[in-house]
């Protein structure tokens, strides 16, 4: 089985670059508000560490948001109690696709938490700064200062780009997007 990591910036257009290769793709966000609307072992875990919180199951992004705000160190304890959960989700979505030629890996932390290994192939999504931030601010749940946080979690965007087998240009234009993603998967199958 191939294993497609997708790597870039937060905002840079991954999960709709995962979407079009028409594979079965693992998108850890969705995984991880998964757990923390579904997860009560996750949450009573949460809720311990984080007693001073006034929080209540199904977890919600802005109790969450409150949690790293207060503290930016927090997001690594939580991301303690996640991680290992997300981990279990991936070895299911494997075993799931099993017999799938390919898969693909939307995790915005693949390379920080060494979740990939050499049989990767590792696709950047190379976008500009400025329309990156155009776009996270219009999103509903936009916040700078969290943004931020998550960022400094991550490598550099330059590092993920020279890890990269390969690049792909997002100008944020559906149709060249689609047309460059096509180019890259002609080019992984018809070797």
């Amino acid at each position: 089985m191939i294993k497609i990591g997708i790597l870039g910036a937060i905002g840079s257009g991954k999960t709709f670059v995962s979407k079009q290769f028409g594979l079965p793709v693992f998108n850890a966000d969705k995984e991880v508000l998964k757990i923390y609307k579904k997860n009560k072992i996750c949450f009573k875990k949460i809720k311990n560490k984080f007693d001073k919180y006034q929080l209540t199951f199904p977890l919600k992004k802005k109790d969450l948001g409150k949690i790293i705000l207060d503290n930016n160190k927090n997001i690594k304890e939580l991301n303690k109690i996640v991680h290992p959960l997300v981990r279990k989700e991936i070895n299911f979505f494997y075993k799931k696709n099993k017999y799938k030629k390919a898969v693909v890996l939307d995790i915005p932390l693949l390379l920080e938490n060494n979740i990939y290994d050499k049989n990767f192939i590792l696709v950047f999504v190379d976008s500009n700064k400025k329309q990156i931030l155009k776009r996270l601010k219009k999103r509903k749940n936009y916040n700078s200062k969290i943004f931020k946080i998550l960022q400094k979690i991550q490598l550099p965007v330059e590092f993920k780009r020279k890890k990269s087998d390969y690049i792909i240009k997002n100008n944020f234009i559906k149709s060249s997007l689609k047309k460059n993603v096509k180019l890259l998967k002609k080019n992984l199958f018809n070797k």
